[in-house]
């Protein structure tokens, strides 16, 4: 199932959705925890990227399986980037938790003139702490996202490129 789209191995599509939706729901979920002015309109951007970079990583992650099963000499190249992207995987779990949580309490302003849909919070420490842990989780997806892509593409690349 997760080995091919037509005629390519899945994992070199869905590589490239990782590395652009991944930062992206972070980026969107972090400007979602510090800027609580414009929490109207990035509350259902961050809980969708949220769970969808959840889904994305899970995809990538078992495609990039399939593919060295398809191809077992690669096995011993890719194993740092295997890791890596395992431990992408449960970062993007609990990012999506946090994500979640965000959008359940963190508190901001409704769109409507009549006030319809604004979210007041009673707890201004558990706002703080949604907060941060959306921002630190944030912060720890990016930065992974970074790794294993690096370690990938060294994986693919190192030693391939003619000399400058």
């Amino acid at each position: 199932m997760f080995e091919r789209f037509g005629d390519l191995p899945l994992h070199v599509l869905v590589l490239h959705a990782a590395v652009v939706g991944l930062p992206l729901s972070a980026l969107t979920a972090i400007a979602f925890a510090v800027l609580p002015k414009w929490r109207w309109l990035l509350r259902w951007p961050t809980l969708l990227l949220g769970l969808a970079s959840l889904v994305i990583a899970f995809v990538t992650v078992q495609s990039g399986k399939a593919f060295v099963s398809a191809v077992p000499e690669l096995a011993q190249l890719v194993q740092v980037h295997k890791q890596r992207g395992t431990l992408l995987l449960w970062f993007c779990l609990v990012f999506a938790v946090v994500a979640v949580l965000g959008f359940l309490v963190l508190s901001g302003p409704s769109l409507l003139a009549n006030g319809w849909g604004a979210k007041a919070t009673k707890s201004r420490q558990l706002e703080l702490v949604v907060s941060a842990a959306v921002v630190i989780v944030g912060v720890l997806v990016i930065i992974q996202t970074i790794r294993t892509g690096d370690a990938g593409a060294r994986a693919a690349w190192d030693g391939r490129l003619p000399a400058k």
